[in-house]
C-alpha cells in the first residue's frame, strides 16, 4: 500500500521527543496559574477582541504567547508521532491507522456531543481548546495499543 502522505520513520522517534515536555508543560499550565512560564512577545493579530478594549483588525499586540506555543509544539509532535511511518508499513499497519483514526474521530465527537449537553457558560470554552488536542491523543493512544496489542499476539503465535 503506497503510503505517501506519511512522514518518515524517523520522524516517530522526534516526534516523542517533542510531544512528552509538550505535554508535560501544557499539564502544569492547566493545573497551575504558574507565572514564571509567562513569555510576553508582541505578536501580528488579524482579529483580537478582548473585553477591556474595542475590537481589532490587522494589529500589533502585547500578550502571552505561552499557550500558544505549546499548543503548536504539542500539535507538531502529535503530528509527527501519529502520522510517521512505522518500520515495517505493510496493509495490515495502514489498516490499524485507519481504523484507530476513525475510531478517534467517532469517540471524539461523542465525548463533544456529552460536553454539549452537560457544559454550559464561559466553561464550554476550555472545552473547545482541549477538542482540538484530544482527537490525536485518542488516535495515538488508540493506535499505539492495537500496535502493541497486535505485537504480543504474534509473539505468542511463534
Amino acid at each position: 500500500m503506497k503510503t505517501t502522505w506519511l512522514f518518515p520513520n524517523k520522524y516517530k522517534s522526534i516526534g516523542w521527543m517533542i510531544l512528552i515536555p509538550a505535554s508535560i508543560l501544557g499539564i502544569i499550565l492547566i493545573a497551575t496559574d504558574f507565572e514564571g512560564l509567562s513569555v510576553q512577545a508582541p505578536v501580528f493579530a488579524l482579529f483580537n477582541n478582548s473585553i477591556l478594549s474595542k475590537t481589532e483588525f490587522g494589529k500589533i499586540i502585547h500578550t502571552d504567547i505561552t499557550n500558544t506555543v505549546v499548543g503548536i509544539v504539542f500539535i507538531i509532535g502529535a503530528l509527527l508521532v501519529g502520522f510517521s511511518r512505522e518500520k515495517k508499513e505493510d496493509e495490515f499497519i495502514a489498516s490499524l491507522r485507519f481504523s484507530s483514526l476513525l475510531w478517534a474521530v467517532v469517540v471524539n465527537y461523542c465525548i463533544l456531543i456529552f460536553f454539549f449537553v452537560f457544559v454550559w457558560g464561559s466553561s464550554f470554552l476550555y472545552v473547545m481548546i482541549y477538542n482540538m488536542f484530544t482527537i490525536l491523543i485518542i488516535f495515538i493512544s488508540r493506535f499505539n495499543y492495537l500496535l502493541y496489542r497486535n505485537s504480543k499476539t504474534v509473539a505468542d503465535e511463534k
